[in-house]
């Protein structure tokens, strides 16, 4: 069989099913594409290597566990997974962004990639996705005030104006908005793992 020139698809199947020679033909065909991502985050090739492997170990226990599924391709898959990796490194580390309460302030400028590739894309576009789902389990209140600053880019003056509430109410609202979250993100893992 010419694995060389199969589908992702097909070398994940014939991964699980057993023939580990797949598993090696995935890896080489996007090891500089992840590597390169990993490293451009981090800056650390050492670092850059260690999420690396972690990756496919994450790759190999998903696919063994019959957990992967094929919505997505194999490739923007394990994207998310280094990614999601690469979230906990900075987290471990407090290195994450930090952010201030300010009528500049977007979320997403949290999240923000300078280099979007298409792999990139899916995967901002799935987190953006995630955060929303959360932003729908806030208190009416802060989900209110959210909604307002970031999606429809009211100032804390406008919001305050339209919701009869002093602008300390709204920043207030806002910040205990971000912070719980952060406590949902951290507590259900659903950015790090859907």
């Amino acid at each position: 069989m010419h694995t060389q020139k199969l589908d992702d698809s097909v070398l994940v199947s014939s991964y699980i099913a057993g023939n580990e020679r797949s598993l090696e033909i995935l890896i080489l065909r996007h090891k500089q594409r992840i590597f390169s991502f990993i490293y451009s985050k981090v800056q650390d090739r050492d670092v850059a290597d260690d999420i690396f492997q972690d990756t496919f170990i994450k790759v190999i226990n998903t696919l063994k566990m019959g957990k992967y599924n094929e919505e997505g391709k194999f490739l923007p898959w394990t994207m998310r997974i280094a990614h999601n990796l690469i979230i906990d490194f900075f987290r471990k580390g407090n290195r994450m962004p930090t952010f201030q309460n300010t009528d500049e302030f977007d979320i997403f400028s949290v999240l923000s990639d300078n280099s979007l590739s298409a792999e990139s894309k899916l995967i901002k576009n799935q987190i953006h996705e995630d955060v929303k789902k959360l932003v729908e389990e806030l208190p009416e209140d802060q989900r209110e005030v959210l909604m307002m600053r970031i999606f429809k880019d009211m100032s804390f003056k406008e919001i305050s104006e339209q919701t009869n509430v002093s602008i300390n109410t709204a920043l207030g609202r806002m910040r205990y908005a971000l912070i719980n979250l952060r406590k949902m993100i951290d507590n259900n893992n659903i950015i790090l793992t859907n």
